[in-house]
């Protein structure tokens, strides 16, 4: 983009160069020589009124008179009324230019001068409207540049925004551009990204509230069955028989949609590195935190790999990070370790905590106590459930919040497998 922008500039910037440079240069070297011209055709005009006062006052022709109205170097031809020829100076070999005038009653008068001069004020004077060009083009190239930079660039973070946003990263982005449409474009992208978050949560609610009142519901009717199927009359065991297991297939169908319906949340997932993925997300916190007077550390060990979505994850510790940095206090710790087989990602501050009438409620949508939407904290655990994790609270003083992500198998790890999940029933 900003190579197609600046291409653009530059050329404009060529063309009218271009289109003024040439026709300067020419006019300069023209005005040069008229120039010339003009003072020469008036020294030959003075050199003549001086021969004419001659003439008036009945006075021989004497040349010595006008000899030091001849520039130097310069060559006169005079011609009396009588046609004689008469000369001041030496005959100029090479280009002249050379101006005449007419003498009363009849003569003629003619200045020549050599053009090394005036080709020398022409190449000077040219070559400065030259330099003038190069340096006009060379300050066009530079706001070019600089005007490119600063197209480019908003767009570039509004295209990477809507990156992240297809990639299941919600988070707002408070930078404006300074440019109304792509700030408008920002607010539209927000604004998208506010009502995904929701959708994503409610869509977890739906499927969480809709997976259990069909297991209640199902776990009742197998109950119902199994009692029925012990009837003493075969009749009525047998067809309660069949009917159980009909209910216990379309169990196995419902844990198959619910699989399904996770393997494809979770079909972005991909082997992770922590020590890698870790440091650049704490490193986008840490200057928000320094701005507060505040510190962000991180402990992670190495090679410690994890299945997850990278925007997922990066979202999910984010809404951590924001939640610590708008209602938390002190220092900000954020580490990861390996527990028998499950990788554990915590997040603590030092600040009051969770109120502990909020505690068992604060992944719950809306819920805040600290005037917020309350959305983010259920949608971290959206995002950590659909990649096969869980997140929770583990003490409300200090506030530290956990994250359990699945650990791959050594052997899952060194052949590159990025467990790609099958979306459809097994």
């Amino acid at each position: 983009m900003r190579k197609k922008i600046l291409q653009a500039i530059l050329l404009a910037v060529a063309v009218t160069g271009l289109a003024l440079g040439g026709p300067l240069v020419y006019t300069t070297v023209l005005l040069v020589e008229n120039t010339v011209r003009t003072q020469e055709r008036e020294t030959a005009s003075r050199i003549a009124d001086q021969i004419d006062d001659q003439y008036a006052q009945r006075q021989p022709l004497n040349l010595d008179l006008v000899r030091p109205a001849v520039p130097r170097q310069g060559y006169l031809k005079v011609v009396d009324q009588y046609g004689n020829v008469l000369t001041v100076g030496t005959p100029i070999s090479g280009g002249t230019v050379s101006e005449s005038a007419s003498t009363v009653p009849r003569g003629s008068v003619e200045l020549s001068i050599s053009d090394d001069n005036m080709r020398s004020s022409q190449f000077q004077e040219g070559g400065l409207v030259m330099l003038l060009l190069v340096l006009s083009v060379s300050i066009g190239t530079v706001v070019a540049t600089l005007t490119a930079r600063r197209l480019a660039e908003p767009l570039q973070r509004v295209a990477e925004r809507a990156t992240r946003l297809g990639d299941g990263d919600f988070r707002p982005d408070a930078r404006r551009h300074g440019v109304q449409e792509l700030d408008a474009l920002a607010e539209a992208l927000d604004t998208s990204a506010s009502a995904l978050a929701q959708l994503v949560t409610r869509e977890r609610e739906l499927v969480g509230d809709v997976s259990h009142q069909l297991r209640s519901r199902l776990t009742a009717l197998q109950l119902r069955l199994e009692a029925l199927a012990m009837h003493p009359e075969q009749e009525t065991a047998a067809e309660a028989g069949a009917a159980l297991e009909q209910a216990d297939r379309l169990a196995e169908v419902l844990d198959e949609l619910l699989a399904a319906a996770r393997a494809a949340r979770a079909l972005g997932a991909e082997p992770l590195d922590l020590a890698t993925e870790l440091p650049g997300i704490v490193e986008e916190w840490r200057q928000r935190l320094r701005a507060d007077g505040r510190v962000l550390r991180m402990k992670v060990p190495d090679s410690l790999v994890v299945r997850a979505t990278p925007a997922r994850l990066r979202e999910a510790i984010g809404v951590l990070l924001d939640n610590a940095l708008q209602h938390g206090g002190g220092t900000v710790t954020v580490s990861a370790r390996n527990s028998e087989g499950t990788a554990v990602i915590e997040v603590t501050d030092n600040g009051t905590g969770v109120p502990d009438e909020l505690a068992s409620h604060i992944f719950e949508r809306g819920v805040s106590g600290h005037g917020s939407t309350g959305v983010g904290l259920a949608l971290a655990r959206a995002l950590v459930d659909a990649d096969g994790g869980r997140m929770q609270l583990a003490t409300a003083r200090p506030a530290t919040f956990v994250i359990f992500l699945p650990v791959p198998k050594s052997d899952d790890v060194l052949a590159g497998v990025g467990w790609r999940a099958d979306p459809g029933p097994r």
